[in-house]
């Protein structure tokens, strides 16, 4: 029996699990004594400490009782299920993290989904039972429930359950005596997560993830399934066409703490990277170099949602960005290609667009920011769903939304999503707010979020999930407002905005740069219009005492990138530089507005 525990850890955005594998790490003291670690070590890219949430997998080991853990943290969101789903193919159990107040959130059932299908084991941890109003007895009756429903097997169902709090460093098997440490939690995956069996045979290795070093490229990373991966080794790589491509392992490496230590050879359970293969993707198998045998491809969900990327054409292109052609565009897409299983792009008639495909508004958002922080220049269009055509029906994906809100608001939230086309499932109390749930097509998501947020006072949980392609449920209302157009280039004048004030919100301050066509603000009605922010006052000899220094400008309003994603109609794009995201209308000048008004009449 190896001394060998591989084990990845799952749960909803936000309900700890970073903080979690932090405390682990220094529980067995993987830094020295006057090593400054810092928190969230994990999240190690700026999107991901910025927002909170795991986006790219991530492993790491730890030594305990002379046995070393393989920790695995996997993204919590949805839209990073292509993520988790290749890299539970790497654990042999699953640590479940659940807040203990939140419960098991629609996303948690989805990765959970996965890991009970592959048969891993798994312990339950309810973490953060120090928050006021907790529930952690009900909530561990809670995730029964969920695993009995998901079709767990009768092992799966007697999981131990640890509880603790994370950010105070404490686990414990009875959440009302609390310990100083996070050994009953290491001692209990010791105990019921099995050791990496050892499987003798010829070497079956399936990549699962990948690294990129600037010295020596591409790293495959993944457990080796049977037998022996040795350094220098000639190896046949198995595509996932099944056809074979013979090369050589330069070199190996462990994982040890949060780095890697080179090592001359890895047996099977162990989880390792090797550098020197050329041309692998994410499902291939390294296998024996005479015997080649393949391993079973992992199969992803297909994504539900596209966008138009294009160059950015508008009069302020090239003031900000490093990369600004349409092949600095296309090479970027293509290389997130080879490590974003759930992305699809698709080349459209014109040279300079693209069509990318993927899991959810954040799934794309964080594409484009991060590609917007390399200097890369772009412009998006309005998110699609993606529709098939099933027994000559025309079907669209339907999501399961849950939102927790205060009961005095309910109602609003109801109303707003039922006018597109939502159907209420379940309302339910739960501690001192409604749980409502509802299915709806997954358009009339895209703008729903701000929507709520405004009607409960920002007060909303929202979170859903892809449940499955049904019929087309007919037209949804889009955006209830017109905007304010720009109707010429210069720099807005706080004279002009002040005057404009009564007909809408500005997204835009005194003094900044605005070009025709871009769109600065709100309109109070359902309509476009067109507005001078750019003219000035008129300077006269006869000037009344104090009278320029009362004018009163209502704040900006800022959207994020997803607030915009969700904003934006059919002939509008997002313009996204590394310094600015502005909105702007397709055709800049109005002549050009009125002749194509037609193309972008949607249903």
């Amino acid at each position: 029996m190896q001394k060998i525990r591989n084990i990845a850890i799952i749960a909803h955005v936000d309900h700890g699990k970073t903080t979690t594998v932090d405390k682990i790490l220094h529980s067995c003291q993987t830094f020295r004594e006057n090593h400054e670690a810092g928190e969230l070590i994990l999240d190690n890219n700026d999107l991901e400490r910025e927002r909170g949430i795991t986006i790219v997998s991530k492993n790491v080991a730890v030594q305990y009782k002379d046995v070393k853990i393989n920790l695995i943290d996997t993204p919590g969101h949805a839209d990073f299920g292509g993520e988790v789903e290749r890299v539970l193919k790497m654990a042999d159990g699953v640590l479940l993290l659940c807040d203990a107040f939140e419960g098991a959130m629609p996303q948690t059932r989805f990765v959970t989904q996965k890991a009970l299908s592959l048969g891993l084991k798994p312990i339950v941890v309810v973490n953060k039972v120090d928050k006021e109003n907790c529930r952690p007895d009900e909530v561990y009756e809670q995730i029964f429930d969920l695993f009995f429903n998901l079709g767990a097997t009768e092992e799966q169902l007697e999981f131990p359950v640890i509880y603790g709090s994370s950010k105070n460093g404490w686990m414990s098997t009875d959440w009302q005596k609390p310990t100083d440490n996070f050994f009953p939690l290491l001692d209990t995956i010791l105990e019921h997560i099995q050791p990496a069996p050892y499987n003798e045979g010829t070497l079956q290795m399936q990549i699962t993830s990948l690294d990129y070093s600037s010295f020596v490229g591409r790293i495959a990373i993944g457990r080796v399934a049977r037998g022996t991966i040795k350094e220098n080794q000639p190896i046949s790589l198995v595509k996932r066409d099944g056809s074979v491509v013979k090369s050589r392992v330069k070199e190996l490496y462990t994982f040890e703490g949060l780095g890697k230590i080179k090592v001359s050879e890895v047996k099977s359970g162990d989880i390792c990277a090797v550098v020197g293969i050329d041309g692998f993707d994410i499902g291939d198998t390294i296998a024996d170099f005479e015997k080649p045998e393949q391993l079973e491809v992992i199969s992803i969900d297909e994504p539900t949602m596209n966008m138009l990327f294009t160059i950015n054409n508008s009069p302020f292109f090239g003031k900000e960005g490093k990369f600004v052609t349409s092949q600095k565009l296309r090479e970027r897409l293509y290389k997130e290609l080879e490590k974003n299983l759930a992305l699809r792009v698709v080349e459209t008639e014109q040279p300079d667009a693209y069509l990318v495909y993927g899991r959810g508004i954040l799934h794309l958002s964080v594409l484009i920011e991060t590609m917007r922080r390399e200097g890369y220049e772009l412009q998006v269009g309005q998110p699609q769903v993606i529709v098939k055509q099933i027994d000559g029906k025309k079907c669209e994906p339907i999501e399961v939304l849950t939102v927790d809100v205060p009961g005095d608001v309910s109602g609003k939230v109801i109303e707003l999503v039922t006018q597109r086309k939502g159907e209420l499932l379940i309302m339910e109390p739960k501690g001192d707010l409604q749980h409502l749930e509802f299915e709806i097509p997954a358009r009339g998501i895209i703008g729903l979020r701000n929507n709520i947020l405004t009607a409960t006072g920002g007060e909303a949980i929202m979170a859903h999930r892809f449940k499955d392609y049904e019929p087309w449920k007919g037209t949804i209302p889009g955006r209830s407002a017109g905007v304010l157009i720009s109707m010429e280039k210069g720099q807005t004048t706080a004279y002009s905005i002040d005057k404009l004030q009564d007909r809408g919100r500005f997204f835009v301050d005194p003094g900044v740069d605005v070009y025709e066509g871009q769109i600065v603000g709100e309109h109070i009605r359902d309509n476009d219009l067109v507005v001078n922010l750019v003219k000035g006052k008129q300077l006269t000899n006869m000037r009344a005492s104090g009278s320029d220094d009362n004018v009163r400008i209502a704040p900006a309003i800022k959207f994020s990138l997803e607030e915009c994603m969700e904003y934006i109609q059919a002939d509008e794009y997002i313009e996204v530089t590394p310094q600015s995201i502005r909105l702007r209308k397709i055709y800049l000048t109005e002549n050009e507005r009125k002749v194509n008004a037609k193309r972008f009449v949607t249903e």
